[in-house]
């Protein structure tokens, strides 16, 4: 099973339309995207909660890191840099952090508010290696600017 990301932003607007808490409206998208893919091993959000680093939000999947530097790992990168991070194999992102063994693919995107700032990160991890797309980081960013950017 693949995600259809048409019919995700569909039900997401439908079961976030009004809200404005952006802990509700991260623990609604995980929970759906995550169910939406067998590709996903663990999903979830990581929150900007000081300067330079993110804190564990919510998730879908077995314990996560509860904090990780953005000097540190694929998630600090998006952070840092603000960019999407699709890594094929884990194995071969220096400095990744093993949060699960499971673990042999990414995808982290950074998520803005409406100023610009990085809030956070959505983390995917699979147990498959190169599990991810150019369409799926697409998809996605266009998913994460309709619910944290455009509020």
């Amino acid at each position: 099973m693949r995600v259809n990301y048409d019919t995700l932003a569909k039900t997401l607007r439908s079961l976030t339309a009004g809200e404005t808490d952006t802990v509700a409206l991260m623990a609604t998208l995980v929970c759906e995207l995550h169910h939406a893919d067998e590709r996903f091993d663990w999903t979830g959000f990581y929150r900007v909660t000081e300067p330079d680093l993110l804190k564990i939000g919510p998730y879908q999947g077995g314990h996560g890191c509860l904090q990780i530097p953005f000097s540190r790992g694929v998630c600090g990168a998006a952070a840092r840099t603000g960019e999407v991070q699709r890594v094929d194999d884990v194995e071969a992102f220096e400095g990744h952090i093993a949060c699960a063994s499971s673990t042999r693919s990414e995808l982290v995107l950074p998520v803005f508010n409406a100023e610009g700032d990085v809030i956070a990160v959505l983390d995917i991890d699979s147990d498959q290696p190169a599990a991810f797309t150019q369409e799926d980081a697409a998809a996605l960013e266009s998913l994460l600017a309709e619910v944290f950017a455009n509020r």
